[in-house]
């Protein structure tokens, strides 16, 4: 690991112009009550991994089929596209709900398959843009999924700008799951649909976690599980936030006391590589992480062979949580480990 760094803002965040994300999983629980797609996916009890980390235990809630998508993302923009059906349903005619309606985003992964889906799913349009270095054959599975990809520029940043203008020129909404300023109710949504996966390890589990590991790229899904957590454990669990070191945008921004925009090579922790945050999770995560800490590409590409000799399939993005754990996170032999198991391998 390159940098660990305790936060010096723990208990009180920043004096930003955000909210702080959503800490209660009833209302998103509520909805997916209706989503037939919806099961709860499983948390693994890991001793022969933990054995090795030198630690008592590691849970890891697996996300890789979550809703038939392949990663927690199904939980998040389709959620904020429910939301929207909710409102406007007639006579219970969901699938109708939204037809009309456009929602565009960029992607770099599975926020694009959740928002095609959920446009899908309620008779919405979905326009997903993307970076010409993002592979085919996950713009073969957003077409699969009734979404219109167009290709915009060489990085996610220039395919987000494409995205943004569109929205303008046509009026259609634009759903990032990242924040800015004047840019926030959104994703606030789509940070609450992952509350989901919060809640449902938080039953499963037998004990209470002391250290909980949660990988970030622009912060969404890390800031949700660490808002829930403060809920439903207080200020017990150590929570500890892992980045590329290619992409420290939230490190940094802790650091700083404000929003960072970073600079680095293109990561292999690619849904991961954000070098700017999202400002509500910036916000959520500067009062309730204790430590952040960045991974070398050798450390992640480590984790996902190790997962993989445990017949836990991921990426370098779906392992990165545990892999500062198994980068030697010094952690007493004591610990309770929680980690996320993001996504699953991109040829699944």
């Amino acid at each position: 690991m390159t940098v660990t760094f305790a936060n010096p803002h723990r208990g009180r965040g920043l004096d930003l112009d955000a909210p702080f994300p959503c800490s209660d999983a009833s209302g998103v629980m509520q909805l997916l009550g209706q989503c037939p797609a919806h099961a709860e996916t499983a948390l693994l009890d890991l001793p022969e991994l933990a054995a090795r980390c030198g630690v008592a235990q590691v849970y890891l809630k697996d996300e890789r089929n979550r809703m038939g998508l392949g990663s927690f993302k199904a939980l998040g923009a389709a959620h904020a596209i429910a939301r929207a059906a909710a409102d406007r349903v007639v006579d219970n005619a969901w699938q109708q709900a939204l037809v009309g309606q456009t929602y565009v985003t960029a992607s770099a992964g599975n926020h694009g398959l959740s928002v095609a889906a959920g446009a899908a799913l309620f008779g919405a349009r979905a326009v997903v843009y993307l970076a010409e270095t993002v592979p085919e054959s996950f713009a073969a599975r957003l077409r699969a999924k009734g979404a219109e990809v167009v290709r915009e520029g060489l990085d996610y940043e220039a395919s987000m700008a494409g995205a943004e203008i569109a929205a303008e020129v046509n009026g259609w909404t634009l759903l990032s799951d990242s924040s800015w300023p004047g840019y926030v109710d959104l994703p606030y949504l789509v940070m609450e649909g992952y509350l989901q996966l919060a809640q449902e390890a938080a039953t499963q589990i037998p004990q209470p976690p002391t250290h909980i590991l949660l990988q970030a790229g622009v912060g969404g899904l890390a800031a949700a599980v660490a808002a829930h957590a403060r809920r439903t454990w207080g200020d017990a669990p150590q929570i500890i936030v892992v980045e590329p070191e290619a992409a420290p945008a939230l490190v940094e921004s802790i650091r700083a006391g404000a929003v960072v925009d970073t600079a680095g090579p293109v990561s292999a922790m690619g849904r991961l590589d954000c070098k700017t945050p999202s400002m509500i999770a910036l916000q959520g995560l500067a009062r309730d992480a204790d430590l952040f800490v960045t991974l070398t590409e050798e450390e992640a590409a480590t984790a996902v062979t190790t997962l993989a000799d445990h017949g836990l399939a991921t990426t370098p993005s779906g392992a990165a949580g545990i892999a500062a754990l198994l980068a030697g996170l010094n952690l007493p032999p004591e610990a309770r480990v929680l980690a996320i198991l993001s996504e699953g391998p991109e040829d699944a």
